[in-house]
């Protein structure tokens, strides 16, 4: 993504939000600014890896494809959905998504969580379908189910295979 190094790391100013941990740091103006370099940096990959794609910006790159969780957890976010978070004895202390892996490789589970009381697990559909649509827009599939007791969550993979992607010619004389 943008600002990576060589070896594909992101720098140390900016951690994607799964709803895993803590709320990201830094003020809500400095977030969204730094979701919107991050997410156009994504956008940018996927119209440099993707030239044989239709539309290069609706389908998932093979970077995303490596990294499923971070790639729908950026997704979310620049679609100004917002992350759970938990405290730093691990109590949910804010309601939103939570993006982790599923059980099969390339495979992501988005949970709609909140703090006891909060009401999330009643918002969850609503929720939920808010993120398919902006997933869905990105070239993911995202398919809801119910869990133990009910609970709901979605299951979230590229669509369709890989695009083909171009291969540069081999220098003269090589």
């Amino acid at each position: 993504m943008a600002g990576e190094d060589g070896a594909g790391r992101e720098p140390a100013g900016f951690e994607v939000a799964t709803g895993t941990g803590a709320l990201p740091a830094g003020s809500a103006r400095e977030r969204a600014a730094a979701v919107r370099v991050a997410f156009e940096g994504l956008l940018q990959i996927r119209r440099l890896m993707n030239t044989g794609a239709a539309a290069p910006e609706g389908v998932p790159a093979d970077w995303e494809r490596r990294r499923p969780v971070r790639a729908v957890a950026l997704a979310l976010e620049a679609a100004g959905i917002p992350p759970s978070a938990t405290d730093p004895e691990g109590r949910r202390i804010a309601t939103g998504y939570r993006v982790r892996a599923a059980d099969r490789a390339g495979v992501v589970r988005v949970e709609w969580l909140g703090p006891p009381g909060s009401g999330a697990a009643y918002a969850a559909h609503d929720a939920l379908q808010g993120c398919v649509a902006a997933l869905r827009r990105l070239g993911w599939e995202a398919l809801e189910y119910r869990g133990p007791r009910g609970r709901r969550h979605l299951e979230v993979e590229p669509a369709g295979p890989p695009p083909a992607q171009t291969t540069l010619p081999a220098p003269y004389g090589a």
